[in-house]
């Protein structure tokens, strides 16, 4: 299915077309021919600086999840993703992509921009408002999460089992 967001590039959700199963230490690893079958993805283009991108990317993983999970856990993973969106957003100068991946298994969610600096959670300080806390949030509520190099930017990512955390 695709369709296109208001200030965002088109979304496609995909179903049956996961490629792989991230392993606990972030690497790619191919999980087995059942799981890969009953996957869906979300694609998204986030347009650069655009932060109506966010609630937009928040309803669609919404639209993913539907009937994935113990109670909470949708709304664990549209809080971390809301996270990951704005940071790509605010501290970057330039369009970032959303994938999720949703299978029997969990869900990973990884978000692509093209800066190469890394991201640092960091106590936030009380004159900062709201702002400083969203990888102290993932960092604190994702089973697994994580940076990688890609191209000359970067993807962030984590992961949440469809069980209680």
């Amino acid at each position: 299915m695709e369709r296109q967001a208001r200030g965002s590039g088109p979304t496609t959700i995909v179903d049956g077309s996961a490629t792989g199963r991230p392993g606990k230490t972030g690497e790619d690893t191919t999980g087995d021919a059942a799981d890969q079958d009953r996957a869906s993805q979300l694609n998204r283009r986030l347009g650069r600086a655009d932060l109506r991108a966010v609630p937009e990317a928040r309803r669609a993983l919404r639209e993913l999840l539907q009937g994935w999970g113990k109670p909470g856990r949708s709304e664990t993973a549209e809080l971390l993703t809301s996270e990951l969106v704005t940071n790509a957003l605010v501290h970057t100068d330039d369009d970032a992509l959303l994938t999720a991946t949703v299978s029997s298994a969990g869900l990973r969610v990884e978000v692509r921009d093209s800066v190469a600096r890394r991201p640092r959670p960091s106590a936030p300080t009380p004159d900062e408002g709201t702002h400083g806390r969203g990888l102290v949030l993932v960092e604190s509520l994702a089973d697994t999460w994580g940076v990688r190099a890609q191209g000359g930017g970067k993807v962030v990512w984590f992961e949440l089992g469809a069980g209680a955390a």
